[in-house]
This record gives structure tokens, sequence and C-alpha cells, in this order.
């Protein structure tokens, strides 16, 4: 006799299956990037990551070569957001003191993508690596050479546009490391006194002109 399906049981139903989220190489990246800004390099481990993530060494394995190639990524990550934007400016300087240092000044404060807590803690890591220190440094004399072209194009002396960088970069980078606080409505009061500080007379100076051209315009 021909075999027939037999009736389901009333009653009972299968039991859907349990689909596992497969963890990308990005979200291994996000979550090691999340524990390098808020521990450092050191707690920057597998057998932490997999804990997070409730899954076996191998899933790490399936991504990445080994935890090298992992902090090598990290650092990418890092070189993308904090480093390029700042060599594309460096390619294409604006020819306006005043203009060129408000962009630059704009992708600090911004944040987009730039990260302050990432710079910081790449700049933490670089204590413990000789070639990371060198290219750390390496972006610091960028940032300044980018802020001294600024006041070298407000027809600043040579020594004065550099300490003018300086300051300026300095001022920046302090906030971050000491992880300054305070309310929009102070940052929006007080910033046009720390440009007019930083910027110096030559800056009111270019604004003067500026504003009897645009007179004379209309």
């Amino acid at each position: 006799m021909p075999k027939t399906d037999r009736p389901a049981k009333q009653g009972t139903q299968e039991a859907p299956a349990v689909r596992r989220k497969t963890l990308t190489r990005e979200a291994w990246i996000a979550a090691a990037l999340k524990v390098l800004e808020k521990r450092g390099i050191a707690d920057v481990k597998i057998d932490v990551l997999a804990k997070q993530f409730k899954v076996t060494r191998g899933s790490f394995y399936f991504h990445f070569s080994s935890i090298k190639d992992l902090r090598e990524a990290l650092l990418e990550e890092w070189r993308a957001r904090n480093c390029r934007p700042f060599e594309a400016l460096a390619r294409n300087p604006h020819p306006d003191g005043l203009v060129f240092f408000e962009i630059i000044v704009l992708t600090w404060v911004n944040e987009d993508p730039f990260s302050p807590l990432l710079d910081l803690a790449v700049r933490d890591w670089s204590r413990g690596s000789r070639k990371l220190a060198d290219e750390m440094a390496a972006a610091d004399d960028l940032r300044i050479s980018l802020l001294e072209k600024a006041f070298l194009a407000l027809d600043y002396p040579a020594d004065e546009a550099l300490v003018r960088a300086r300051i300026t970069y300095f001022h920046q980078i302090g906030h971050y490391t000491l992880y300054f606080r305070e309310s929009a409505a102070d940052r929006k009061r007080y910033q046009p006194i720390y440009g007019k500080v930083l910027l110096g007379p030559n800056a009111e100076a270019a604004e003067s002109r500026q504003a009897i051209a645009q007179g004379q315009d209309g």
C-alpha cells in the first residue's frame, strides 16, 4: 500500500528554529573601540569581547587572524576619523586665514567624524609603542601646521604664527585631556571670547577690512 502522511497530533507544533545572530567584523571593532576608549588598550582582549558577546573565541577568529589584526583595525579607525580629515585640509587649505581657522576648529568641535575619546585612547596607547608614538607625533605636527598656516594667512610673523598655533592646539587638547565639561549655553557664550583671545589683533583687523569691503560692495 502507498505510504500516507500521518496526521499531525493536535495540540503540538514544531518549534521554530532559533537563528543565532551572526557577528560582523564591524561589530567586533565597534565593541573593541568602546573598550579602548573606556579602559585602554590593555583591556582590549579576545576573551573580554567574546564574553561580552556571549560567544566563543572561534567567532573572533572568523573575522581576525589575531589580536594584532584587531588592534590594527582600531588604529585604522582612528586614522580614518581623526587623521584623514586634517590630511584633506592640508591638501586644500583655504586662503582666508579666518575661514581656515574656523574650518580647522570645527573639525574638532563638531566631532563628526573626529572622536576626542578615541584620540585620547590612542595617545595613551602610544606611550607603550615607539612606532605609534611617532605616528601620533606626526598627527600632532600636522594639526599644528594647519593652524600655523591660518595664522600666517592673517599676516602674523612666522614665529608668532607657530606659537599661536601651538597655544590653540594645546588649549583644545587640554579640554579633552581634562574631560572638561560645560553647559551648551556657557560654551556658546564663551566661544567668541576664546576666538578673540586665540586669534589676536590681526584677526580683528582682518574682520574690519572685510566689513569695510562688504560695505563698499553694498
